[in-house]
């Protein structure tokens, strides 16, 4: 591998002695009903969050985000909240919340959690409200309702389709027993979208925001925060590549200019709240575009999801970099880094699965946790967990119905994870079974396996998280990269530490330094393929 040899710097804001703790912080994203069962009815809980903290302090991580614990109905895995300020009971309830919340501030981890204004639940209050008020009540307008078109009113609104599949809009029958209104909902049916043209809207998200702020947590990260604000007249789009789970840059539903004062209306309010953070769910290609939504008074940062989808290739990993810093570098914005979450296939399965995508995970969480800006791991990457193929008779995502079992949806990355023992549910849970089941060949990956094996994918996160923590190298904003035979790259932090992937099938000479932690053992000043190492 070449020098240094002026093959140019990937450009961000300049490096503040004072930098708020999330521009650089480690987070850990918890998946709640998989994480750990402190009840033993087989689906995980605040409790178990609680009960796990000593791990996660000993991960190293800065903060956790807890997905959906609200109150809901579980239509979509909390994302259909009926009420937005209680924990449901099947994670516990208020009480175990706010003792989660004292504990993890006693570790000094901070904790944020998952905000859902794009939409409610169906049996959210209002909603039930508003099927029982008349076309045109005050009730109704909290939420986006429409007469039909065609004979009778019998067609929807427009041609919007769902992102789960079918329709993105639903017949209700009026109280007086006849075929009524249709109300739009860009996700499942019951998950109705608000009108954030309607004041009452954001004035219950205000309430919202301060009760869960005033209690201790620490922030939010807002789902489909590129959503709320919905175009004039709802016009027709075109559908012709709709995809189901995805967006497109020209798609009417999402990305609207509106949304960007409803960011400025929260800010206000999170400003009021020192060292608060909001993290913003922005499925957004155009970088101009994106990085409007991390303006100094918007979103304080928005996960960028380009490594998450990026295939194991150098240069698409180099551009994914380079395209994601450069999206918010006009702004003075921190860049997000996420390999994966529970929308998206785990990425030892995307890398190839078995033994060389475990191996490409290794190496990709090296090159993640060496980049500047805030990271995200997915709770189970640490432990080098893939994708599961469940039976088609425990899948639960809405995805897998609403496709008409087309598509699989996303549980095979929500499986829950290991702890100990040598058989399923392996201390998970003190059930028999758990909400999704766990393979049995997971015996080699659960906590209790690789936490004292230095060899192993939870050691190397463990150590790379640390190093990141307190080594001096790991200072700057911008990165500049080495010159590198085709297939590797390599880049150094303004404060001297080297990153270095080879893609390739073959050996490759690492750069000039020390050998400061790598994805495989280093042997005659090569780099392994399929793997990373760090240099100073």
């Amino acid at each position: 591998m070449e020098e240094l040899n002026n093959s140019g710097a990937t450009p961000a804001a300049a490096s503040r002695p004072t930098d708020p703790w999330w521009r650089s912080a480690v987070f850990y994203q918890v998946y709640p009903k998989s994480f750990a069962d402190s009840n033993g009815d087989g689906i995980g809980d605040l409790g178990g969050v609680r009960d796990k903290l000593g791990y996660l302090e000993l991960l190293g991580v800065d903060a956790l985000w807890l997905s959906p614990v609200m109150r809901s109905p579980m239509a979509d895995g909390g994302y259909d909240v009926s009420d937005p300020r209680d924990i449901d009971p099947m994670f516990g309830g208020l009480e175990t919340m706010d003792a989660l919340l004292a504990e993890a501030h006693s570790r000094k981890i901070r904790v944020t959690m998952d905000l859902v204004p794009n939409h409610t639940s169906i049996e959210h209050p209002w909603f039930q409200a508003a099927i029982a008020s008349a076309p045109g009540s005050a009730e109704r307008d909290r939420y986006i309702f429409r007469d039909g078109r065609g004979i009778d009113g019998s067609e929807p609104p427009n041609n919007w389709p769902s992102i789960f599949g079918g329709p993105a809009w639903t017949r209700i029958t009026e109280a007086d027993g006849t075929p009524g209104q249709w109300y739009l909902h860009i996700f499942a049916p019951e998950q109705p979208d608000l009108d954030w043209e309607n004041p009452e809207v954001f004035d219950d998200l205000e309430k919202t925001l301060r009760f869960w702020l005033d209690r201790g947590i620490d922030g939010f990260r807002i789902d489909v925060a590129h959503g709320m604000a919905k175009p004039a007249g709802i016009p027709d789009m075109d559908i012709s590549e709709n995809k189901l789970l995805a967006n497109s840059d020209n798609d009417l539903r999402f990305d609207n200019d509106g949304v960007h004062d409803i960011h400025r209306r929260i800010r206000s309010i999170i400003d009021e709240y020192p060292d608060a953070v909001t993290v913003g769910e922005v499925w957004v290609e155009d970088n101009e575009r994106f990085g409007a939504y991390v303006r100094p008074d918007e979103l304080h940062l928005a996960f960028n999801f380009r490594l998450a989808e990026v295939a194991f290739d150098a240069a698409a990993v180099r551009a994914a970099i380079e395209n994601s810093m450069a999206a918010v570098a006009g702004v003075g914005g921190a860049p997000t880094w996420t390999l994966s979450n529970h929308d998206v296939e785990r990425e030892v399965t995307r890398y190839g699965d078995g033994a060389i995508g475990l191996a490409r995970a290794r190496a990709m969480a090296l090159v993640e946790l060496a980049l500047p800006g805030t990271i995200f791991v997915y709770n189970g990457s640490e432990l080098g967990l893939p994708n599961v193929d469940l039976p088609d008779e425990v899948l639960q995502d809405p995805v897998w119905e609403r496709s008409g079992h087309t598509e699989r949806g996303r549980d095979g990355c929500r499986v829950p994870l290991p702890w100990e023992g040598s058989a399923p549910p392996f201390g998970f849970t003190t059930a028999d079974r758990s909400w999704l089941p766990i393979p049995a060949e997971w015996a080699d990956c659960s906590v209790e396996a690789q936490i004292e094996d230095v060899a192993s994918t939870l050691s190397l996160y463990r150590h790379a998280i640390e190093l990141r923590a307190v080594r001096p190298e790991f200072s700057g904003d911008d990165i500049d990269w080495y010159g590198s035979p085709s297939g590797c790259l390599a880049f150094r932090r303004r404060g001297g530490l080297i990153c270095a992937l080879n893609t390739t099938t073959a050996p490759i000479p690492l750069p000039p330094g020390e050998v400061l932690l790598s994805s495989v053992p280093i042997e005659g000043g090569r780099l392994p393929a399929d793997a990373a190492a760090w240099l100073v």
